[in-house]
């Protein structure tokens, strides 16, 4: 038997086997394994220099933001369009959006990608730290003197000042309808 280093290499259908076994592999969906109960698994990320917090059921994915267009005649809490593989998604600034102070975009900006039914959207983060998981005892209802977010938007907030959103109440917000038209030019 030669040395491992002087083997043969595998003909071109047995490579061809081999590849096309990987993929299957690697195609069939991963199981999700949902969080224990008693248990949220979420999405920690960065916005104005606090810790935010999503539930990772509605995160479809991370996406660096490379570039975007602005839409003219929408609210100033939609920083545009961004394409993703061919799919056109609106991204929202949450800063704007819940009136908080402005760091400004830098090359690190990343979209996180919210799904809830067919709707999908991105929203813009600092940073994105990671996932984990947070016991629901350890989210406790939001103070009083939280600026900037209304309640309504949250969850709660965690000992360690994670401020867990609601995901379901961002996406159904009704200022997330844009409805205006513009007037077609009289001759």
């Amino acid at each position: 038997m030669p040395p491992p280093d002087k083997q043969a290499a595998p003909d071109y259908e047995s490579t061809r086997r081999i590849l096309q076994a990987r993929a299957r592999a690697l195609a069939q969906e991963g199981k999700v394994e949902a969080a224990p109960l008693g248990r949220l698994e979420i999405l920690e990320f960065v916005l104005a220099y606090e810790r935010y917090g999503l539930e990772t059921e509605f995160v479809r994915e991370v996406y660096p933001l490379k570039e975007f267009t602005p839409l003219p005649c929408t609210p100033p809490f939609i920083l545009g369009i961004i394409n993703v593989r061919g799919q056109i998604l609106t991204v929202i600034d949450l800063k704007r959006f819940f009136n908080l102070p402005d760091k400004g975009l830098s090359d690190l900006n990343k979209v996180i990608i919210l799904r809830r039914g067919l709707l999908e959207v991105g929203i813009l983060a600092d940073a994105v730290s990671g996932v984990r998981a947070v016991g629901l005892p350890e989210v406790q209802a939001p103070p009083p003197t939280l600026e900037g977010i209304s309640p309504d938007y949250l969850k709660g907030i965690t000992r360690e000042a994670l401020i867990v959103l609601d995901p379901e109440k961002i996406l159904t917000d009704p200022r997330l309808l844009v409805h205006e038209e513009v007037e077609p030019p009289t001759t």
